[in-house]
């Protein structure tokens, strides 16, 4: 499948929002700000679904919608190549890379194993201040969570960002930087899933008491409870992702 960028009005509206200013900066931080807004527009598209996985990525198309030189194009292409968003065969081009359970099964087993350990080590760590942000990020997504049921796929951005925010807070007080940095690149990775798995309906699924659960655990400072709960949050979204994913095989 083949994707004109040019037709995704939202991606290029964004593309010229990130590039109105360009201009102003001299020639070497102009190309290093070009360069990053490409790959932030790219980035964004492909974990939101708007470039869909194994899209095939024209750097001719590409370098149109964002009106910028090739060079441009294929550099911030060679970034998210490094990220695992996109894949390249030879000389045949780029593409979004693909989604497939196997690929969300591992992301699950790293981002479970991780996010656990920052909880805990949150809970251990934590002050007034980090507890205090957790509270306020748990209270803007329990607000979402209320009032979205039946127009799930209106409010997902807005819940995805946070979802985010409330995941972060929870372990923010965690202060490996190692931990927090490949769970970030795991996190980003699942986003495309996650816009999946929160519109789909057919397998019953209370995210809202999931999220109360683990909140109530970390203000406790039960840290085994909210280590598990945790986990099990995690993974509760397998079976959704791959009953999705097998009906869209289904359809063909």
């Amino acid at each position: 499948m083949v994707i004109s960028l040019c037709e995704h009005g939202g991606m290029q509206g964004e593309a010229v929002s990130f590039l109105k200013d360009i201009n102003d900066l001299d020639g070497e931080s102009q190309s290093r700000t070009t360069i990053e807004a490409v790959y932030e527009a790219l980035r964004g598209a492909i974990l939101s679904g708007e470039i869909e996985p194994e899209s095939r990525l024209r750097v001719e198309v590409l370098r149109k919608t964002f009106g910028v030189g090739a060079s441009t194009v294929r550099e911030a292409l060679s970034r998210l190549l490094v990220e695992n968003l996109v894949t390249t065969e030879g000389q045949r081009g780029f593409r979004a890379a693909l989604v497939s359970v196997a690929d969300f099964k591992n992301i699950v087993e790293m981002r479970a194993l991780l996010e656990a350990k920052a909880v805990r080590e949150s809970i251990q760590k934590g002050d007034d201040e980090w507890e205090s942000a957790f509270v306020a990020a748990h209270h803007r997504l329990a607000k979402i969570e209320t009032e979205m049921e039946g127009r799930e796929e209106q409010a997902v951005a807005e819940w995805e960002r946070r979802n985010r925010a409330f995941h972060n807070a929870m372990i923010g007080a965690c202060t490996n930087a190692w931990l927090l940095n490949f769970r970030e690149i795991l996190y980003s990775h699942s986003i495309r899933y996650l816009h999946i798995a929160i519109t789909d309906r057919s397998i019953p699924r209370d995210v809202r008491s999931e999220h109360q659960a683990i909140f109530d655990a970390v203000i406790a400072r039960n840290a085994d409870l909210a280590e598990k709960l945790t986990i099990e949050h995690i993974y509760r979204s397998v079976p959704v992702i791959e009953a999705r994913l097998s009906a869209l095989e289904a359809k063909g």
